[in-house]
């Protein structure tokens, strides 16, 4: 996770009344609001080894105008307490990420009513207690950002350094933004940004020592399951024709070995090993058994009284 934070607050200048009248009712005077600014998320890879593109920032901060904040990611009515009236995607040239992009930030603007039920609020942002937001979005792809194919199908694993790049998933195509939340304790330490409540977020939360999770997330949870679950027979069913294939062919390549010996050998290898065994004995039996070229017979001479000869 990437630690998001209210960065100032300001009275709201006559712009800004503009774009928050937008979402009211009625037209609301300055000193009925409260404005603050906030950085949401940006390009930096963060704890979970994941990262927003720049042009992913730039999409959510389409999706995030007139989106609620709550607290703790429960989206209730009653959660509900301020809006995003405004966002703006920010470079800082002369600072680069750990990638060597330059710092991109999403910055949002706020508002708040100023009335009794908000004015605790109010004031914990003031005193800097109330300064931690993390987001709820979804995105289409992730993306390795080692060698740039999806995330998952390549063995670049994330906080392991190759070369100058340390493995992590650039996250692209947002397709919705769902909320921004203050968060007063964070699920892990220092955890600002979560990228959404998808699959990952619900590993990470098992990993918890408590997990509590909303009947969305409940009914999430039980559909990965059954999916893994399907996935994982498939996958056993797979790996089976591997391995007696592998045999098969094990057993052709070298007979000196016995059956018993050559299906404990198969056993312990996966399915890129089991790919390369199947080709090293292949190519070790059309050495040893190279095919046979057959030569067709030459065609019959034409009989030019148009009768085939006839032997005994």
């Amino acid at each position: 996770m990437k630690e998001g934070q209210i960065v100032k607050t300001a009275a709201a200048d006559k712009g800004q009344m503009e774009a928050i009248n937008r979402f009211a009712r009625r037209e609301l005077q300055a000193e009925e609001v409260y404005v603050f600014s906030l950085i949401l998320c940006d390009n930096e890879v963060d704890r979970d080894w994941e990262r927003f593109s720049i042009p992913a920032l730039e999409k959510l901060a389409e999706l995030f105008v007139g989106k609620s904040g709550v607290f703790d990611h429960r989206p209730t009515a009653e959660n509900q307490t301020a809006r995003i009236f405004d966002t703006q995607v920010e470079t800082d040239p002369g600072r680069l990420t750990s990638q060597g992009e330059p710092y991109t930030c999403l910055r949002a603007w706020a508002y708040l009513l100023r009335c009794p039920k908000n004015e605790e609020l109010i004031l914990e942002i003031d005193g800097g207690i109330k300064k931690e937001v993390s987001v709820g979005c979804a995105v289409k792809r992730k993306v390795c950002g080692v060698c740039g194919g999806e995330a998952g199908s390549c063995s670049h694993l994330p906080g392991v350094l190759y070369g100058t790049t340390v493995g992590h998933t650039v996250l692209e195509e947002p397709v919705d933004a769902y909320e921004w939340s203050f968060v007063a304790v964070p699920a892990q330490p220092k955890a600002g940004v979560t990228k959404g409540t998808g699959r990952e977020e619900l590993r990470k939360a098992l990993a918890q020592k408590e997990l509590h999770l909303s009947p969305e997330e409940t009914a999430s949870m039980r559909e990965w399951v059954s999916q893994l679950e399907t996935r994982a027979k498939q996958g056993e069913r797979w790996l089976g024709q591997l391995r007696r294939e592998s045999v098969r062919l094990g057993m052709a390549a070298h007979p000196q070995m016995s059956r018993k010996a050559m299906e404990r050998m198969v056993e312990g290898l996966e399915e890129e090993e089991l790919g390369q065994f199947q080709k090293d004995c292949s190519q070790l039996l059309d050495r040893r058994y190279p095919p046979v070229v057959q030569l067709a017979p030459p065609p019959a001479e034409e009989d030019p009284q148009g009768e085939e000869p006839f032997r005994i």
